[in-house]
Parts: C-alpha cells; structure tokens; sequence
C-alpha cells in the first residue's frame, strides 16, 4: 500500500512547526472515543522522508520548488521559522527505532539550528524504547512527547481499549523523563461518564501525581459519529455528563493532583471553561475560579455547545 500523506493534527504548542510525516493512524487504533481508530498504521519509506527533508533544505536555503513534492510541503515552508519540528501522525514514535534515529540525525544535517522536534507518543510505544534509546534520540534534538494518558482508572482503560494500564503508562511517563525529554500529557474530562465519573476523577489525579508531567492538558469528551463510545451511548450504554460536572471533575484534577513544576491548562476547544496556571503556585487561585463558577450555576459563563470542538 502507498503511503497517504495523514492530514495535520498536532498538539496546539506546535502551531509554528514543520509537520513531518513518518507515519499515518495510530498504532493502538483501538481506542473507542478517538476518530484515530477508524485509521490503519501506515510507515513511510526512509528514502521518501529524506527527500522530503532535502527539499525543505533546497527551499530554505533557495525559495525554490523540488519536483515531486506535494504542495502542502510549500504551504507549511512559506510560513516556518526554521526551529521546530512536530513528526506526524499518531504516534511517530512507533516509527523503527534505527531509522527514526537516521531521520532526526538526518535533519540535524540539514538544519543544524533546528531548536526542537517533537512527536506524539502512546504508552506502548515509550516502553518499547530503552532509557539509553530514548537518550539518543534527546541528542537528536527530540525535546518533547507528547502522550495521551485519558485517564488514570484502569476500569474506564480497559472500557475505551487503551490497551496501557495505570502502571503502564506511569512507567513510559518515567522513562521519558529519565531521559531528559520533556513529556505533556492531556486527560479527557467525562470519559468514564456518570457512573465512572468519582473512579476517573480520583485514579487521574493520581497518575498525573504519579507521572508528574512537565505539561498537562484537560480535554471535555467529545463523541465522534461511528466510534464505539458514540455506538454505545447511543444504545444507552454511556451517560454523558454535564457541562457542570465536567467542571466538578476539572477541580476535582485541579484539588487532587501534585506536582513539582507543571503548567496545567483547560484551554482546549472542547472545553466549556478555560483555566490556564502552572501548578502548584497557582493552584489556590485556578480552585478559586473554579468555585465561583460552579457556584454561579450560570450557563452563560461557559462555552455554548455550538463552539465546542476537537
């Protein structure tokens, strides 16, 4: 099968980066609230990446177009800075360690003033990797994974086929940071829905204490069309929660969660509320928004419904 160039998803701190496909889909492909479960894994030749990079480097340095690229290549070039680069899709880092270590060695050649490149990362695919794997690729500029926890309670992981448990996943969380590299993670407000509601809350603070990311970001469940959960929902398997109880859940992460030095944020667009602080100085007063909210019980003060997105 031909590689299909996957469309751009990317964590929002990488807006101003080049996006590097080495692969496409997700190699969990399970998870049942994700629209990356629809998708198969694709791998990108090494020879194709490279003259990808090559013609980054023609146009860079000349302004001038290389045969054979797509014009999505010269769409992102126009606009980059040269600094950051965000290796797509899924989870790049599943991507055969010694040429995922050719690539960014390659890209080093040909950038040297690249500041950082980037990638998301599932759980399976960190504890796949050695400390010392990880450390190299650190070397190579690697600055930063990205991994997608959603929730800290082994009940709603098994639910979703996360296929990574509590442990599991606090293990990579190590790994990660045992090598030098940055992590954030992001957690999905109401995904163990009414009955799970008081399990999620309490388990994900408790991996994000554990795990003790440099990044944390909280997402409000938002159901996709033809994904188990929605299937599931729609036969009245899973009760959503509401707008406010996802904000009783959010100070529930807020109140319960410890950290050394963690910017947490709320500022994703499925969200009915943005909170934004870097725990824990400012743990005292993201509580204290939230509590005037939830005591204002005003529906006026959260994003309406039609604004909400993924």
């Amino acid at each position: 099968m031909p590689f299909v160039r996957p469309e751009i998803i990317r964590p929002p701190s990488e807006h101003d980066s080049y996006y590097l496909p080495l692969t496409s889909g997700c190699s969990n492909n399970a998870c049942s609230f994700c629209a990356f479960s629809f998708s198969r894994l694709g791998m990108r030749d090494l020879e194709d990446v490279q003259q990808e990079i090559d013609a980054m480097s023609v146009y860079m340095k000349q302004r001038m177009w290389v045969a054979g690229q797509p014009e999505i290549v010269y769409a992102i070039l126009h606009g980059w800075n040269g600094k950051k680069v965000f290796l797509q899709d899924g989870d790049a880092l599943v991507y055969p360690y010694p040429q995922l270590l050719e690539v960014l060695q390659y890209l080093n050649r040909k950038f040297p003033n690249i500041q950082r490149i980037a990638s998301y990362a599932t759980p399976q695919d960190i504890l796949r990797r050695t400390v010392e794997e990880l450390k190299e690729l650190k070397d190579q500029k690697l600055g930063i994974l990205y991994m997608g926890v959603e929730s800290g309670d082994n009940a709603v992981l098994r639910r979703i086929r996360k296929n990574a448990s509590h442990d599991q996943i606090v293990e990579a969380a190590k790994k990660v940071k045992q090598a030098g590299i940055l992590l954030s993670v992001t957690v999905i407000l109401g995904l163990g829905g009414v009955q799970g509601s008081e399990g999620h809350v309490a388990e994900t603070a408790g991996i994000l204490t554990e795990m003790d990311p440099d990044y944390a970001g909280a997402l409000t469940l938002t159901l996709i069309p033809g994904t188990e959960l929605h299937k599931e929902w729609e036969r009245g398997e899973f009760e959503l929660i509401t707008p406010f109880d996802s904000l009783r859940e959010l100070k529930g992460l807020v109140e319960n969660s410890t950290f050394s030095n963690c910017f947490f944020s709320s500022m994703h667009a499925s969200n009915y509320f943005a909170l934004r602080g870097t725990m824990p100085r400012d743990k005292g007063k993201m509580l204290r928004q939230l509590n005037a909210l939830l005591s204002s019980k005003d529906p006026r003060l959260l994003r309406p419904e039609f604004m909400r997105g993924l």
